[in-house]
Protein backbone atom coordinates (compact mmCIF):
# COMPACT_ATOMS: atom_id res chain seq x y z
CA UNK A 1 0.00 0.00 0.00
CA UNK A 2 3.07 2.16 0.26
CA UNK A 3 3.83 2.85 -2.97
CA UNK A 4 -0.03 3.37 -4.36
CA UNK A 5 -0.25 6.29 -1.68
CA UNK A 6 2.50 7.19 -2.57
CA UNK A 7 1.42 7.28 -5.92
CA UNK A 8 -2.20 9.11 -4.36
CA UNK A 9 0.39 11.55 -2.38
CA UNK A 10 2.30 12.90 -5.61
CA UNK A 11 -0.43 12.85 -7.94
CA UNK A 12 -2.23 16.34 -9.04
CA UNK A 13 -5.82 16.55 -10.31
CA UNK A 14 -5.75 15.05 -13.23
CA UNK A 15 -3.22 12.40 -13.14
CA UNK A 16 -6.31 11.24 -9.88
CA UNK A 17 -9.06 12.05 -12.39
CA UNK A 18 -7.36 9.18 -14.89
CA UNK A 19 -6.80 6.62 -12.05
CA UNK A 20 -10.64 6.67 -10.80
CA UNK A 21 -11.38 6.88 -14.47
CA UNK A 22 -9.30 3.38 -14.39
CA UNK A 23 -10.98 2.10 -11.58
CA UNK A 24 -14.47 2.85 -12.61
CA UNK A 25 -14.19 1.19 -16.15
CA UNK A 26 -12.19 -1.97 -14.48
CA UNK A 27 -15.13 -2.13 -11.71
CA UNK A 28 -17.64 -1.86 -14.94
CA UNK A 29 -16.41 -4.00 -17.01
CA UNK A 30 -16.45 -6.75 -14.58
CA UNK A 31 -19.53 -6.24 -13.72
CA UNK A 32 -20.82 -6.96 -17.20
CA UNK A 33 -18.86 -9.63 -17.08
CA UNK A 34 -20.34 -11.33 -14.08
CA UNK A 35 -23.71 -10.11 -15.44
CA UNK A 36 -23.40 -11.45 -19.47
CA UNK A 37 -21.98 -14.64 -18.11
CA UNK A 38 -25.15 -15.83 -16.12
CA UNK A 39 -27.65 -13.92 -18.95
CA UNK A 40 -26.15 -15.64 -21.49
CA UNK A 41 -25.95 -19.10 -19.78
CA UNK A 42 -29.40 -19.05 -18.69
CA UNK A 43 -30.60 -18.24 -22.06
CA UNK A 44 -28.10 -20.97 -23.92
CA UNK A 45 -29.83 -23.55 -20.94
CA UNK A 46 -33.14 -22.16 -21.86
CA UNK A 47 -33.33 -22.23 -25.70
CA UNK A 48 -31.90 -25.90 -25.11
CA UNK A 49 -34.87 -27.06 -22.87
CA UNK A 50 -37.21 -24.93 -24.34
CA UNK A 51 -37.12 -25.34 -28.11
CA UNK A 52 -37.50 -29.61 -27.87
CA UNK A 53 -40.17 -28.94 -25.03
CA UNK A 54 -42.37 -26.99 -27.90
CA UNK A 55 -42.23 -29.11 -30.27
CA UNK A 56 -43.10 -32.02 -28.40
CA UNK A 57 -46.43 -30.62 -27.77
CA UNK A 58 -49.73 -31.18 -28.79
CA UNK A 59 -50.66 -27.83 -30.02
CA UNK A 60 -49.94 -23.90 -29.92
CA UNK A 61 -51.19 -23.44 -26.93
CA UNK A 62 -49.37 -25.63 -25.14
CA UNK A 63 -46.17 -25.64 -26.70
CA UNK A 64 -47.27 -21.13 -25.46
CA UNK A 65 -47.15 -22.89 -21.92
CA UNK A 66 -43.50 -24.61 -22.62
CA UNK A 67 -41.85 -22.19 -23.96
CA UNK A 68 -43.53 -19.25 -21.04
CA UNK A 69 -42.50 -22.19 -18.40
CA UNK A 70 -38.88 -22.51 -19.47
CA UNK A 71 -37.76 -19.24 -21.39
CA UNK A 72 -36.81 -17.64 -18.47
CA UNK A 73 -35.08 -14.25 -20.48
CA UNK A 74 -37.93 -14.23 -22.70
CA UNK A 75 -35.89 -14.70 -26.16
CA UNK A 76 -37.92 -17.62 -27.32
CA UNK A 77 -41.91 -16.43 -26.22
CA UNK A 78 -41.67 -13.59 -28.16
CA UNK A 79 -40.79 -15.25 -31.54
CA UNK A 80 -44.06 -17.55 -30.66
CA UNK A 81 -46.23 -14.39 -30.15
CA UNK A 82 -45.21 -12.21 -33.25
CA UNK A 83 -45.80 -15.43 -35.38
CA UNK A 84 -49.44 -16.06 -34.05
CA UNK A 85 -50.19 -12.51 -33.85
CA UNK A 86 -52.58 -11.01 -36.44
CA UNK A 87 -51.81 -8.20 -37.62
CA UNK A 88 -54.39 -5.04 -37.11
CA UNK A 89 -56.57 -4.75 -40.27
CA UNK A 90 -56.46 -1.95 -42.58
CA UNK A 91 -53.02 -1.33 -41.99
CA UNK A 92 -49.96 -1.81 -44.57
CA UNK A 93 -48.64 -4.42 -42.38
CA UNK A 94 -51.90 -6.51 -43.96
CA UNK A 95 -51.24 -5.58 -47.39
CA UNK A 96 -48.33 -8.03 -47.82
CA UNK A 97 -49.06 -11.78 -47.83
CA UNK A 98 -48.52 -13.69 -45.57
CA UNK A 99 -44.94 -14.86 -45.78
CA UNK A 100 -43.55 -11.28 -45.77
CA UNK A 101 -45.93 -11.07 -43.30
CA UNK A 102 -44.74 -13.37 -40.51
CA UNK A 103 -41.28 -12.67 -42.19
CA UNK A 104 -41.34 -9.07 -40.74
CA UNK A 105 -42.90 -9.75 -37.48
CA UNK A 106 -40.79 -12.57 -36.44
CA UNK A 107 -37.72 -10.76 -38.02
CA UNK A 108 -38.77 -7.97 -35.40
CA UNK A 109 -38.75 -10.48 -32.05
CA UNK A 110 -35.46 -11.72 -33.00
CA UNK A 111 -34.02 -8.32 -33.78
CA UNK A 112 -35.62 -7.84 -29.89
CA UNK A 113 -34.46 -10.52 -27.99
CA UNK A 114 -30.88 -10.32 -29.43
CA UNK A 115 -30.28 -6.73 -28.39
CA UNK A 116 -31.41 -8.21 -24.89
CA UNK A 117 -28.41 -10.91 -25.67
CA UNK A 118 -26.16 -8.18 -26.53
CA UNK A 119 -26.68 -6.07 -24.02
CA UNK A 120 -23.01 -4.40 -22.67
CA UNK A 121 -21.20 -5.45 -25.69
CA UNK A 122 -20.63 -2.11 -27.06
CA UNK A 123 -19.50 -1.21 -23.24
CA UNK A 124 -16.59 -3.81 -22.71
CA UNK A 125 -15.29 -3.27 -26.58
CA UNK A 126 -15.09 0.21 -25.89
CA UNK A 127 -13.42 -0.42 -22.29
CA UNK A 128 -11.33 -2.78 -23.73
CA UNK A 129 -10.20 -0.64 -26.75
CA UNK A 130 -9.64 2.65 -24.71
CA UNK A 131 -8.01 1.90 -21.50
CA UNK A 132 -4.61 1.37 -22.70
CA UNK A 133 -4.74 4.78 -23.90
CA UNK A 134 -6.03 6.24 -20.77
CA UNK A 135 -3.60 4.60 -18.47
CA UNK A 136 -0.48 5.68 -21.51
CA UNK A 137 -2.04 9.27 -20.88
CA UNK A 138 -1.61 9.34 -17.12
CA UNK A 139 1.30 7.60 -17.60
CA UNK A 140 2.71 10.69 -19.80
CA UNK A 141 0.49 13.32 -17.38
CA UNK A 142 2.35 11.80 -13.95
CA UNK A 143 6.12 11.25 -15.90
CA UNK A 144 5.80 15.38 -16.49
CA UNK A 145 4.51 16.19 -13.28
CA UNK A 146 7.25 14.05 -11.67
CA UNK A 147 10.06 15.44 -13.55
CA UNK A 148 8.56 18.99 -12.87
CA UNK A 149 8.58 18.07 -9.22
CA UNK A 150 12.42 16.84 -9.71
CA UNK A 151 13.46 20.04 -11.22
CA UNK A 152 12.02 22.03 -8.84
CA UNK A 153 14.35 20.39 -6.58
CA UNK A 154 16.90 21.63 -8.50
CA UNK A 155 19.27 18.40 -8.16
CA UNK A 156 18.51 15.01 -10.10
CA UNK A 157 19.88 11.44 -8.77
CA UNK A 158 18.91 7.75 -10.04
CA UNK A 159 16.96 7.46 -6.48
CA UNK A 160 14.86 10.65 -7.21
CA UNK A 161 13.72 9.70 -10.64
CA UNK A 162 13.69 6.05 -10.30
CA UNK A 163 10.57 6.29 -7.83
CA UNK A 164 7.87 8.27 -9.35
CA UNK A 165 9.10 7.43 -12.66
CA UNK A 166 8.13 3.78 -11.93
CA UNK A 167 4.69 5.07 -10.25
CA UNK A 168 4.02 6.84 -12.85
CA UNK A 169 4.51 3.63 -15.28
CA UNK A 170 2.12 2.05 -13.13
CA UNK A 171 -0.99 3.82 -15.10
CA UNK A 172 -0.03 2.07 -18.04
CA UNK A 173 0.23 -1.68 -16.19
CA UNK A 174 -3.59 0.08 -14.76
CA UNK A 175 -4.90 0.70 -18.10
CA UNK A 176 -3.70 -2.86 -19.86
CA UNK A 177 -4.82 -4.84 -16.75
CA UNK A 178 -7.97 -3.06 -17.10
CA UNK A 179 -8.47 -3.88 -20.94
CA UNK A 180 -7.61 -7.26 -21.04
CA UNK A 181 -10.49 -8.93 -18.81
CA UNK A 182 -12.49 -6.42 -21.27
CA UNK A 183 -11.78 -7.64 -24.83
CA UNK A 184 -11.44 -11.37 -23.53
CA UNK A 185 -14.89 -11.43 -22.29
CA UNK A 186 -16.33 -9.12 -25.29
CA UNK A 187 -15.12 -11.81 -27.72
CA UNK A 188 -16.25 -14.63 -25.38
CA UNK A 189 -19.72 -13.27 -25.28
CA UNK A 190 -19.73 -12.80 -29.00
CA UNK A 191 -19.30 -16.67 -29.83
CA UNK A 192 -21.39 -17.59 -26.82
CA UNK A 193 -24.27 -14.71 -28.44
CA UNK A 194 -23.78 -16.32 -32.18
CA UNK A 195 -24.36 -19.57 -31.10
CA UNK A 196 -27.95 -18.26 -29.25
CA UNK A 197 -28.55 -16.25 -32.55
CA UNK A 198 -28.11 -19.38 -34.85
CA UNK A 199 -31.12 -21.20 -32.32
CA UNK A 200 -32.88 -18.44 -32.46
CA UNK A 201 -32.80 -18.03 -36.60
CA UNK A 202 -34.04 -21.55 -36.66
CA UNK A 203 -37.20 -21.88 -33.95
CA UNK A 204 -37.79 -18.68 -35.96
CA UNK A 205 -37.92 -20.26 -39.86
CA UNK A 206 -39.37 -22.94 -38.17
CA UNK A 207 -42.04 -21.56 -36.60
CA UNK A 208 -42.85 -19.28 -40.03
CA UNK A 209 -43.29 -22.60 -41.93
CA UNK A 210 -45.39 -24.08 -39.26
CA UNK A 211 -47.85 -20.79 -39.13
CA UNK A 212 -47.69 -20.74 -43.36
CA UNK A 213 -48.81 -24.71 -43.37
CA UNK A 214 -51.77 -23.51 -40.38
CA UNK A 215 -53.28 -20.99 -42.80
CA UNK A 216 -56.19 -21.78 -44.46
CA UNK A 217 -56.15 -22.31 -48.51
CA UNK A 218 -55.95 -18.92 -50.18
CA UNK A 219 -58.72 -18.53 -52.53
CA UNK A 220 -57.99 -16.43 -55.80
CA UNK A 221 -59.28 -12.83 -56.11
CA UNK A 222 -61.89 -12.54 -59.29
CA UNK A 223 -60.05 -11.73 -62.25
CA UNK A 224 -56.75 -12.66 -60.86
CA UNK A 225 -55.16 -16.13 -61.94
CA UNK A 226 -52.71 -17.28 -59.07
CA UNK A 227 -49.37 -18.41 -60.41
Amino acid sequence: MGGLEAFWARADGVGRAVALALLAMSVTAWVLILWKSWLLRRAAADIERAVPAFWDAAGIDEGRARLAANDRERVLLPLLEAAAAPAAAGTLATQAHLESQLTRRLRDALHRGLAHLQTGQVALASIGSTAPFVGLFGTVWSIYHALVGIGHAGTITIDKVSGPIGEALVMTAAGIAVAVPAVLGFNVFGKRVATCEAELEGFAHDLRELMLERRPPRQAEPGRTEP
